[in-house]
C-alpha cells in the first residue's frame, strides 16, 4: 500500500491549500510472528495521526467522489473468476505490471469487498476504500514504478496465502522533490473460494524513517 504515510503528508498539505507459514519455496517467514511484527513496530500515536489525516483528505475530496467511484472500477467490472490459487498469482503478477500501486489499476474483483488492509500506519476494511485511497494519491506521483522483485504462494494452517516482495520508487510532485524507495513485502491472504481477504505490508524502513523520505531534499537532477 505505503498509502498510510503518503496519504497522511499529502493529506496536510492539501489541508494547508483548503482543500508457522509454509512456502513453496520454504523462503517464507512465520505469518503470525510476520503481523505481529507489524503491529508492535509502529507507535500507536502515528497510526491515529495517519488514519485520522486520511480521513480528513477523504472528506475534502468529496466534490470528485463520482469521477474517483467511475474511475477506480472502470477496469474491475468484469467479473472475475478464480478457482486456484495460481489464477490469484497469475492477477496479482499482471496488477503487479499495472503498478497498482502508483496508478491505482488493480483487480478488485478478486478481493472480497470487506477485505483487511494494513501497512505500519494505518488498518482499515473495505476495497472500495482501498481503491479511492490509490487515486487520491496518483496525481502527487512523479516518474513512478513499483517493481515486483518475487511472489510465492503457501499454506498457514490451511489458509493459502501469496507473499510478493517489490520495491517502490518515486519522486513527489513538492517543490523540494523527495524521493520515496522502499522496499517491501505483501501478503495476501485467501478464503475458501480464492479471494483476497487481507492485504497486509511491511516495510524495511519504519514508518517514521518512511514519512522522513518525504521531508528529504532529493538530487532531482541526477536522472538515473
Amino acid at each position: 500500500m505505503v498509502t498510510g504515510s503518503l496519504l497522511s503528508f499529502t493529506g496536510h498539505c492539501f489541508l494547508q491549500r483548503i482543500h508457522g507459514i509454509r512456502c513453496c519455496s520454504g523462503s517464507c517467514n512465520n505469518g503470525d510472528n510476520y503481523k505481529r511484527e507489524l503491529e508492535t513496530k509502529t507507535p500507536q500515536v502515528l497510526k491515529l495521526t495517519v488514519s485520522g489525516v486520511t480521513e480528513l483528505l477523504r472528506l475534502f475530496s468529496l466534490s470528485n467522489k463520482d469521477r474517483l467511484d467511475t474511475e477506480i472500477y472502470r477496469d474491475g467490472t468484469e467479473e472475475v473468476s478464480v478457482s486456484s490459487i495460481d489464477e490469484v498469482v497469475r492477477i496479482l503478477e499482471s496488477d503487479y505490471e499495472n503498478a497498482y500501486f502508483v496508478t491505482g489499476i488493480f483487480t478488485s474483483a478478486i478481493y472480497t469487498e470487506d477485505c483487511i488492509f494494513e501497512d505500519p500506519t494505518i488498518k482499515f476494511q473495505g476495497t472500495q476504500l482501498y481503491a479511492r485511497n490509490l487515486k487520491l494519491l496518483v496525481p502527487f506521483f512523479d516518474r513512478p514504478s513499483i517493481s515486483l522483485r518475487s511472489i510465492e504462494k503457501g499454506v498457514d494452517s490451511n489458509t493459502n496465502f501469496v507473499l510478493a516482495t517489490w520495491q517502490l520508487r518515486t519522486y513527489l510532485k513538492f517543490p523540494w522533490k523527495p524521493l520515496i524507495l522502499i522496499d517491501g513485502r505483501t501478503l495476501y491472504e485467501l478464503d475458501d473460494k480464492f479471494k483476497i481477504v487481507k492485504h497486509v505490508e511491511s516495510w524495511n524502513v519504519s514508518a517514521l524513517q518512511a514519512i522522513g523520505q518525504i521531508f528529504s531534499w532529493s538530487s532531482w537532477n541526477l536522472r538515473d
